[in-house]
């Protein structure tokens, strides 16, 4: 058993991994419409690159319990830093000096790989984190990722205002994220591998197939999973068209269509940092509702904004609204007394792939309609996922947890 002091530093060391995701993520997406500008690309052909970000994505997904299996959290989280950081340099290379649009696909497929199967595996020793703990704090470590979006999201900001090439943004951030992934990753699983706990290592590789396919059998597992899907989809087309919806739409720079980004992810962090308290207090159910009519209405409101404050509120009131989605959605998962990881490593896949494939699927919307008509399917789908919430939650008051560990 771990002690509280072994507790404490696995727990920071995830709450770092879960920041420098974000801040990768957010300096991508931050720069996204001056990658679109680079390229010569039009929004379909925006939702093109997408796709084969999302397409390494699902890859990365589908090869994350083999990684976890083979190589542990520890080594497969450090390999994973290390590549993104990796990655994100090259992927300033090919767009900023070569200018290849084929050039820039293909690194995508690479880096959505790596983020996924990184972020899979950090919110599985999330998951193991939280049961060693005996409180909600996966909110809180996704609220980490928000801190890195907020930081890359203000520093791509910083950097278009300043007219800083791709090349030198993408690759300052690569090398920071390789640094500090080494640092953080030293701690990783506290002096137990919780990630392995209740997996086979020595199972052939279709085992972990043969075992998700029992989803099929576990309706309560499925509903968590459309739920999460569901959230993710609103979370995954903002963090991606929210930029250029505000620059495009409503006819803002492209630093301050930066700035709306981090007005919402600012908000998802605020949520996140609140909603595992709240969570305790008032249960799943009535908080995910609650924040679902929320993010409701400021997709709404972006849709209908004519005024600047608008965009942002509506921004702002987007963001609360997914910001605990898909870190409640592991939680519920992996509260089974001896499945955890496998289960979170199912909702995982529902949640990013829908987080993935939602982006590109409004970028062709996008095309024939405008972005900001595109997000009226964001809003139908948040709406179908509400009503499927309070099953998905368990109809709980309050969340049952394990015993501390003083």
């Amino acid at each position: 058993m771990t002690s509280t002091r072994s507790n404490g530093a696995w727990r920071n060391s995830i709450f770092g991994i879960f920041f420098l995701c974000g801040f990768a993520f957010a300096t991508w997406v931050a720069r996204l419409p001056a990658v679109r500008v680079q390229l010569d690309l039009s929004t379909s052909d925006v939702g093109i690159l997408l796709f084969s970000l999302a397409i390494g994505s699902i890859g990365g997904l589908a090869f994350a319990p083999g990684i976890l299996t083979r190589l542990g959290i520890r080594r497969g989280i450090s390999w994973g830093l290390l590549s993104l950081g990796a990655v994100l340099g090259v992927l300033g290379l090919v767009t900023e000096l070569l200018g290849s649009t084929v050039g820039a696909m293909t690194v995508l497929v690479i880096y959505g790989f790596v983020f996924s199967a990184t972020d899979v595996m950090m919110n599985v020793d999330g998951a193991a984190v939280e049961r060693a703990l005996g409180k909600t704090v996966l909110p809180l470590m996704h609220a980490f990722f928000s801190f890195g979006t907020i930081i890359g999201a203000v520093m791509g900001a910083a950097a278009a205002s300043y007219q800083i090439d791709v090349l030198w943004n993408f690759t300052i951030v690569g090398v920071l994220i390789m640094v500090l992934g080494i640092y953080f990753a030293r701690n990783v699983s506290g002096l137990e591998p919780p990630a392995t706990e209740g997996m086979e290592p020595d199972l052939p590789a279709d085992s972990w197939w043969k075992r998700f396919s029992g989803i099929f059998h576990d309706g309560h597992l499925m509903l968590i999973g459309l739920m999460v899907a569901g959230l993710a989809f609103a979370e995954g087309t903002a963090n991606d068209w929210l930029t250029i919806a505000s620059v495009d739409d409503h006819g803002f720079s492209e630093a301050n269509g930066a700035l709306v980004f981090g007005a919402f992810v600012a908000a998802m962090t605020i949520g996140r940092i609140f909603g595992g308290p709240l969570i305790d207090r008032m249960g799943h159910k009535r908080v995910l509702v609650a924040m679902g009519l929320l993010g409701l209405a400021g997709i709404a409101l972006f849709i209908l904004a004519q005024a600047p404050w608008a965009v942002f509120a509506g921004a702002v009131l987007w963001g609360l609204g997914g910001s605990l989605g898909f870190p409640v959605g592991m939680s519920v998962a992996a509260a089974h007394p001896t499945d955890g990881p496998r289960r979170v490593g199912i909702v995982a896949v529902f949640g990013y792939s829908s987080m993935l494939v939602g982006p590109p699927v409004l970028g062709f919307l996008g095309e024939h309609f405008g972005v900001l008509r595109a997000f009226i399917l964001v809003a139908a789908v948040l709406l179908l996922t509400l009503l499927i919430t309070p099953k998905a939650t368990g109809g709980q008051t309050k969340r049952s947890l394990p015993e501390r560990i003083d």
